[in-house]
């Protein structure tokens, strides 16, 4: 964060959390109410995921998701200037002890995560780690927003991988004998040409993207899900809930529905923390 043509940006991150929640909710406002951004996806979503529940109570997980959506868009330029103290009172890692145990035994792990909770204060886990944090990204079309971004979550130690280049940069740690925890993201929709598993979630035909799976089963290190719980504004709880200790001992199959049925109880318990406003069913099984 040394450039100065961050500054806009620092300035901003540098408000207090009670200014930021008052602009948030201005954000809500005019997000919810005057754009009504993405608003027919989200409903279409909800109905879709939960025809059991009435409109009202749809209405009511929708405002929810907006209200945290918008509060997740100021949080996460917090993160840019947040202090180690801050960010570990805001969000707690309740059992890095499970990670740690693995280190000790000599296996690195993957973290196989989601849209769900504040996603991106999951940058500040290696705070709570002895070993290197290896995090998955898409790169951004804007050098800008690529620049700052990569900035931003490695301010704490982790490393900001390039997706294309992440499964080199593992083999490579781990043939230089050091131990890691890698972060993939398992949620977002495949795009059409590539690899996917079909599978029954939220009570629609849904595709994951084949790939950390993958990963786990090559490398056969233990795979976590990151379970995040909004305790109060501003403040979050994280527990790594186990998905496979083994994954070679697993189809890459078995690990995806294993991750994603972790994913949906999540969901389901507090609906509006995951993104909703992504278009996550666009693709359809008869396309592939």
């Amino acid at each position: 964060m040394k450039s100065l043509k961050y500054i806009p940006v620092l300035l901003l991150s540098r408000l207090p959390f009670w200014l930021v929640y008052i602009l948030s909710d201005i954000s809500f406002f005019l997000l919810y109410y005057l754009v009504r951004y993405r608003t027919t996806t989200v409903r279409k979503n909800l109905t879709a995921s939960f025809p059991g529940k009435g409109i009202s109570e749809i209405k009511s997980i929708e405002k929810a998701f907006y209200r945290h959506f918008t509060d997740l868009i100021f949080e996460s330029g917090k993160f840019i200037s947040i202090s180690e103290k801050a960010i570990k009172r805001r969000f707690q890692v309740l059992n890095a002890e499970v990670f740690e145990d693995f280190f000790k035994q000599g296996r690195s792990l993957i973290m196989y995560t989601a849209h769900y909770g504040n996603w991106e204060w999951l940058a500040a886990i290696p705070l709570s780690l002895s070993h290197k944090v290896l995090t998955f990204y898409q790169p951004l079309k804007s050098a800008y927003y690529e620049a700052l971004m990569k900035d931003a979550r490695e301010r704490f130690g982790a490393v900001a991988v390039p997706s294309k280049k992440g499964y080199k940069t593992v083999v490579e740690l781990g043939s230089q004998g050091a131990l890691s925890l890698t972060c993939i993201i398992g949620d977002q929709r495949p795009k059409k040409n590539s690899s996917r598993h079909w599978i029954k979630f939220l009570n629609q035909d849904t595709p994951f993207l084949i790939g950390a799976d993958r990963i786990a089963r090559k490398t056969n290190y233990p795979v976590f899900f990151p379970l995040i719980k909004k305790t109060s504004r501003g403040h979050y709880t994280l527990e790594f809930v186990k998905v496979i200790e083994n994954p070679n001992e697993a189809t890459a199959e078995e690990i995806i529905e294993r991750y994603a049925s972790i994913l949906e109880e999540a969901i389901i318990e507090t609906p509006h923390l995951w993104l909703w406003s992504h278009n996550r069913w666009k693709l359809k099984r008869e396309d592939g």
